[in-house]
């Protein structure tokens, strides 16, 4: 069993949309048999195994043995994996891809949300002994007390992430030599404000 899997294709995301198949998925951590999940939904072990084999065609449950039970072969599944990571980019963005150029629109702001969220998803599924990654996360809450400071801001910002990126950027694309390259994503976005309960 691996420790992530992520959800990247369609043909593993569709049979997650039943409600069921995902208390079978959760029930699958340690192997078990299509009988032993019948009884505990209280359904019949048919309707079990074709849930079952949807996941396993989706590569999201595997058969890990078998044993022969007054005849006949009964397999035993478990989960694929520990947690399963859905990609945003399965949803997808309606629109065209130029209103993405915009460094300073929410749409392009989303896209670069997908990307770091499948790139997370990967780096999880590479660690699979959970001895994690080399990363960083930063966050921080600023408070401009009017508008007239965020253009202020901004250069401020700019002037930061440009001087990162000179002393330590490098233009030649994939890293390809010794070291380690590493992507720096920065976005600001206004807070939204929480809901008042009535």
């Amino acid at each position: 069993m691996q420790e992530v899997l992520l959800i990247d294709r369609p043909q593993q995301a569709i049979p997650l949309l039943k409600p069921l198949r995902l208390r079978i998925l959760r029930r699958m951590a340690a192997p078990t048999t299509c009988p032993e999940l019948a009884e505990h939904f209280n359904l019949t072990p048919q309707k079990i195994y074709y849930h079952v084999k949807e996941l396993e065609k989706a590569g999201l449950v595997n058969r890990v043995g078998e044993r022969r039970v007054r005849g006949a072969v009964e397999g035993h599944y478990q989960a694929a994996a520990r947690t399963y990571w859905l990609s945003p980019q399965l949803v997808g963005q309606i629109g065209r891809k130029e209103q993405a150029a915009d460094q300073a629109s929410l749409r392009y702001l989303l896209s670069l949300a997908e990307e770091f969220h499948s790139d997370i998803g990967r780096l999880g599924m590479q660690s699979e002994a959970g001895a994690g990654a080399p990363s960083l996360g930063l966050d921080a809450q600023i408070h401009l007390p009017d508008s007239s400071r965020r253009a202020e801001f901004l250069a401020d910002v700019r002037a930061l992430f440009q001087g990162l990126a000179e002393k330590y950027g490098r233009e030649d694309g994939p890293p390809g030599g010794p070291g380690e390259t590493f992507r720096m994503v920065l976005a600001a976005y206004p807070r939204a404000t929480p809901e008042k309960a009535p």
